[in-house]
């Protein structure tokens, strides 16, 4: 029974030291006002505002294991607005990231497979259903795209989003 409830509680440490470092890195969801972009931004842009957004893009999830378009272009600054279908009869998901952040994010999926996501840079999408993601592209460079559901980015279920400069 000790060993059940240290297992217990060393999960439960585990889950919180991740939300509070997730927390504490730029992915929590709020309204971005005037003097907050910097304390927001990430390596990947930082949480558009849908006020801002210049285009929307929509992209088709399959159970295919793949994105459509899976190649996406876009200029730095641009707010644009993710709408993600799936298309598929299993669930979903697309995840913003550097690939360092969604292999790491994809090891605590395979740990943890029911994870609910409420980070600005994430949606879960159910079977037939659609969700947005906002997103202000604020670097140049290449933000990767994924499904983290596990087995679906070891099928080949990810893609790039290419941010030219202004």
């Amino acid at each position: 029974m000790n060993k059940r409830r240290f297992a217990t509680h060393f999960i439960a440490a585990t889950c919180l030291t991740l939300s509070a470092s997730a927390f504490a890195g730029g992915d929590h969801a709020h309204d971005h006002g005037a003097g907050t972009q910097a304390a927001e931004e990430t390596a990947i842009g930082e949480p558009g505002r849908a006020s801002k957004v210049t285009r929307t893009i929509k992209v088709s999830m399959s159970d295919k294991m793949r994105f459509e378009p899976a190649s996406i272009q876009v200029k730095q600054g641009e707010t644009v607005r993710f709408v993600v279908r799936n298309a598929g009869q299993i669930k979903h998901e697309m995840n913003l990231g550097t690939e360092k952040e969604l292999l790491e994010h994809l090891e605590v999926m395979k740990k943890f497979p029911n994870m609910e996501h409420d980070e600005p840079n994430k949606v879960t999408i159910a079977p037939g259903q659609q969700g947005e993601i906002v997103w202000q592209f604020t670097k140049a460079g290449t933000v990767n795209f994924a499904c983290l559901v596990p087995g679906h980015y070891e099928a080949g279920m990810k893609g790039k989003v290419q941010v030219s400069k202004k």
